[in-house]
């Protein structure tokens, strides 16, 4: 039973009663558990979830709730792909990412060996400065929403184009 509340979600989920030593109750409260549940069982069902939580030591059973959750969210959004096409998302934003900072890193680069003909404007000079500092570049440039590293490239490609 639920902290003497009723039923868990879960148990309120499968309409049925709540006993005591519910596998379920610990981690599918009364309150949002109902919701929670609903997704986790669509995905995998009450009795796989069941027999899954008493495989799991009791000390990792809420880790275990959580990612089943998680990826039950996933599978309902991505029925294919669930988590990894999320994953791999993530991925491609990164690779994305970073070949952006190699641009932009390799334009300053350039802009330092000609600086002497062509002065940056201290505001390009200010955030040209911090992304080749010790600071780390992707975080230079993500912190800041004013920056837009397409503008940025733009700005460093035509003074390189003008002090040559």
């Amino acid at each position: 039973m639920s902290n003497g509340t009723g039923p868990c979600g879960a148990c309120k989920f499968l309409r049925r009663k709540c006993v005591k030593g519910c596998i379920f109750a610990p981690y599918f409260d009364s309150e949002q558990g109902m919701a929670h549940f609903a997704v986790v069982h669509k995905v995998f069902g009450a009795s796989n979830t069941s027999k899954l939580l008493l495989t799991i030591p009791p000390n990792k059973r809420f880790e275990a709730v959580v990612t089943l959750y998680f990826e039950a969210l996933a599978r309902v959004r991505d029925p294919v792909y669930g988590c990894v096409g999320h994953i791999i998302s993530l991925q491609q934003q990164a690779v994305t990412l970073q070949a952006e900072l190699a641009y932009v890193q390799a334009r300053i680069s350039m802009l330092h060996h000609h600086h002497h003909h062509l002065p940056m404007p201290p505001s390009q000079a200010d955030v040209a400065a911090a992304c080749c500092s010790n600071v780390s570049s992707s975080v230079c440039i993500t912190m800041d929403p004013l920056i837009d590293i397409t503008d940025l490239c733009n700005v460093l490609d035509q003074q390189l184009d003008n002090s040559m």
